[in-house]
């Protein structure tokens, strides 16, 4: 693709991960910037379009950066091998320096590094490794800004997953004492201004920065403050017996972490992390919010949207996409099915946006009318409100029980649940052309609101796979029904 030689010429490394997903489209966006993002798989760097560039390879690949890197002016790196198999610690060592090789040889202006606080002496191998990164990339004679951060914030960061997992699942906790380790935990948000803020500074030398939010807490207290947002009552009492090992483990039985990088967190989190340099305040203008303000913001992010990007959706740290029909995305579950028609997406997304009302839902409706029928008797909004327009949808519509939350003519529907359910629902239908027609991804996701709420999804999960999985191979027939007619009758000239 053709560049602007006006613009700043900005690598993006660990575009799928968590930080890199949440920095992408807002580099995207900004005019001053040209950016290219190198991934493993270009496939899985999500919204790709012609407003940025996506090259293929990884940092163990001394070739591929090299080309990645050729004409960059800031390199942003966001990689990390935890969650992968082997040594991770000398897997990170190389590809560190392998990113000095090539952006020297490539004559890159500026390297930036998201680092962790903590001192090295006395901590885990996870933030020795991260430590050991950061001298790597400083080392390069290129200048490496280090952003060197707490706790992150943020719905999808897995600190802040541990946490609410932990929180929703889990009345009365007896945690290891980590949960008492001091911790200066910052926004999502406010670590993006930071990235931005030090993507638009010049600098002669490397520089490290500690950035944190205004206030101290720990684990128990963060776990404490999400419980009272939630309005749920938890007690907690640390336990000194735990070892690291047990930890993981113990972790492992209440939460979805993934497995790999259990033991080699929790190994990190008994490791106080405050800030101990003040240089941020005194040289960015921002004001980071404290804890409280963080994790209401995380709150009214899920009530918003689905997560723009995940801890588990960090391609680096796996190597491949996860795919299946049902899967854990951290407390929530979700249901996904996919069906192929012989039809162009905007058939398809017409067929889905006229569900409800005299329509229907395709498949056993009088099991749709059963379910409505209860929720009125408990005080509910039912099935029974049709809908709020004929034809289309409009986000804030009525369709039946759902409330259209999210419409993108052609690509997406996303309708959120307005029934009674222990737990929060969403239906979300994504449309997609390619070379024999449409593939329509339908996904149920559920967030339970504590035990109940998990005991909800597994005893309904089998009714809930065939209703579902009949709703969409019948909306697959009814758009390819649909195509059929109209060009039937184009044939006929009417």
């Amino acid at each position: 693709m053709e560049t602007d030689v006006t613009k700043k010429k900005i690598l993006l490394t660990g575009a799928t991960g968590y930080i890199g997903g949440r920095l992408l489209p807002l580099l995207v966006k900004d005019d001053r910037y040209f950016v290219r993002c190198l991934a493993r798989n270009p496939s899985y760097v999500r919204g790709q379009t012609s407003e940025f560039e996506v090259v293929e390879g990884n940092v163990l690949n001394l070739d591929s950066l090299k080309a990645a890197l050729q004409g960059i002016d800031t390199a942003l790196y966001f990689v990390h091998s935890m969650g992968g198999s082997g040594d991770f610690e000398e897997l990170d060592r190389e590809g560190a320096k392998n990113f000095v090789d090539a952006a020297n040889a490539a004559g890159v202006k500026k390297i930036i590094y998201l680092g962790g606080l903590g001192s090295r002496v006395g901590s885990s191998v996870h933030m020795r490794s991260r430590k050991d990164v950061g001298e790597i990339l400083r080392s390069s004679g290129v200048p490496c800004v280090e952003l060197r951060a707490s706790v992150i914030i943020g719905t999808g960061s897995i600190s802040y997953e541990i946490m609410r997992n932990l929180t929703e699942r889990l009345p009365v906790m007896t945690p290891p004492q980590w949960v008492l380790s001091r911790c200066q935990p910052i926004a999502i948000d406010d670590v993006l201004l930071y990235l931005r803020a030090v993507i638009g500074k010049e600098y002669d030398s490397s520089k490290i920065y500690e950035i944190g939010g205004v206030d101290t807490t720990n684990y128990k207290g963060l776990i404490e403050e999400y419980a009272r947002q939630r309005g749920l009552k938890r007690l907690i009492f640390p336990v000194p017996l735990l070892t690291p090992y047990l930890s993981a483990l113990w972790l492992g039985l209440v939460t979805p972490v993934y497995a790999r990088i259990g033991r080699k967190l929790i190994e990190s989190l008994n490791t106080n992390t405050v800030i101990t340099d003040d240089s941020a305040a005194r040289d960015f203008d921002i004001r980071p919010v404290g804890y409280r303000e963080a994790i209401a913001r995380a709150l009214e992010d899920e009530k918003r949207d689905f997560i723009e990007s995940r801890w588990f959706n960090a391609i680096s740290s796996r190597g491949v996409e996860s795919s299946g029909v049902s899967s854990v995305i951290y407390s929530r579950r979700s249901l996904i099915l996919r069906r192929q028609v012989r039809v162009s997406s905007k058939v398809a997304y017409n067929a889905t946006a006229s569900l409800g009302g005299k329509v229907g839902w395709l498949f056993m409706n009088p099991l749709w009318s059963l379910r409505g029928w209860i929720d009125l008797s408990l005080g509910g909004v039912g099935m029974h409100r049709g809908r709020s327009r004929a034809e289309g949808l409009e986000s804030g519509d009525v369709v039946d029980c759902w409330r259209v939350e999210r419409v993108k003519p052609g690509s997406i529907i996303r309708l959120s649940s307005e029934m009674l359910t222990p737990g929060r629902i969403w239906l979300q239908f994504e449309f997609t052309d390619n070379q024999e027609g449409c593939l329509i991804s339908q996904t149920v996701l559920f967030e339970p609101h504590g035990l109940f709420g998990l005991f909800y999804w597994y005893m309904l999960f089998v009714p809930h796979w065939v209703i579902f999985n009949g709703l969409i191979s019948a909306l697959g027939r009814r758009a390819e029904r649909l195509d059929s007619s109209a060009l039937a009758g184009v044939a006929s000239g009417t």
